[in-house]
């Protein structure tokens, strides 16, 4: 893959514009969206914007799908408008977001009719970092496979482990990432009410604790947005609470096929689904503090 290869974005949202930014500082992009205000911003960023996704995939070197979940995984490769027939053999689809194992052998067997390899790599670190090729990718292909997407995938992260030769190992250890994470903002927004509730000064609390050893990146990255939960308009929307919900119910399905006891993880993922139940699933992940603590004690 060089300079005059052409990588396709699916999804220009959040991750997904930032990421064909980067891209297109050294590689050709071409995007799609539904949403329109979408494809205005890729193409004030110099990104080709197509029509339809399978205009946008036509003749592309590499895919790279920002999708949901598995049922909007298979939608986009194989359903009525899927792009998957319009792929040249020996083009690669990049999987960069986390839809858990399930999923992974029948897209690859799909997706293997058409002479097309799937490259498992989900990512984690946030839009900003997207853009400034600064995201962490763990990646689970067959060499040839991630041979072909290299220069795609070592614009966008500063840190590229390879889990192991076949797809599901990318999605796999993005789970136990998962578990990890959706645990330490709960457990987070958890301590900073507590620390309201005590009285106490929640900025100099979150100061005090990242100092010590109680500090994480989770509690850095996540406990200024927790202390704006409150305002009127909440934290920018950086990461959707009902992000949570779906990969902790990832957590859960393979915590239980593999017959673990996950009760921190369960716990967690009880906080995300009242935080849904509750009116917040579009709003920052930040906002689960409101599920156990809905008003501000001190001012």
């Amino acid at each position: 893959m060089t300079s005059n290869c052409t990588v396709t974005v699916l999804g220009l949202g959040a991750m997904g514009l930032p990421m064909a930014t980067r891209l297109a500082s050294q590689l050709n992009v071409h995007g799609f969206d539904i949403a329109e205000p979408r494809l205005k911003l890729a193409e004030e960023a110099g990104i080709a914007t197509f029509a339809s996704a399978r205009e946008a995939a036509k003749g592309a070197d590499a895919v790279l799908l920002a999708v949901r979940n598995g049922e909007q995984l298979n939608d986009v490769l194989f359903g009525e408008n899927g792009v998957a027939p319009v792929l040249e053999p020996g083009a690669v689809v990049i999987l960069g977001s986390t839809v858990g194992t399930e999923a992974i052998p029948a897209t690859v067997e799909k997706l293997a009719k058409y002479g097309v390899d799937l490259v498992d790599a989900p990512l984690s670190g946030g839009p900003k970092r997207a853009g400034e090729g600064d995201l962490l990718i763990v990646v689970g292909a067959s060499p040839e496979a991630r041979e072909k997407a290299a220069p795609a995938l070592e614009l966008l992260a500063s840190t590229l482990t390879v889990v192991g030769d076949k797809p599901g190992d990318g999605q796999a250890l993005k789970t136990v990432n998962q578990l990890l994470c959706g645990v330490h903002i709960a457990a987070a927004a958890e301590a900073l009410a507590l620390a309201d509730a005590l009285g106490l000064d929640q900025a100099k609390t979150l100061a005090a604790l990242e100092a010590g050893a109680a500090g994480s990146f989770m509690l850095s990255n996540r406990g200024p947005r927790i202390l704006e939960a409150y305002n009127e308009d909440g934290a920018e929307v950086l990461s959707r609470l009902d992000i949570f919900v779906k990969d902790m119910g990832i957590v859960g399905k393979a915590t239980r096929a593999a017959g673990l006891a996950a009760p921190v993880a369960s716990a967690a993922e009880q906080l995300y689904l009242l935080g849904q139940a509750q009116g917040l699933a579009a709003a920052d992940d930040s906002a689960v503090i409101k599920v156990v603590a809905p008003t501000k004690r001190t001012k």
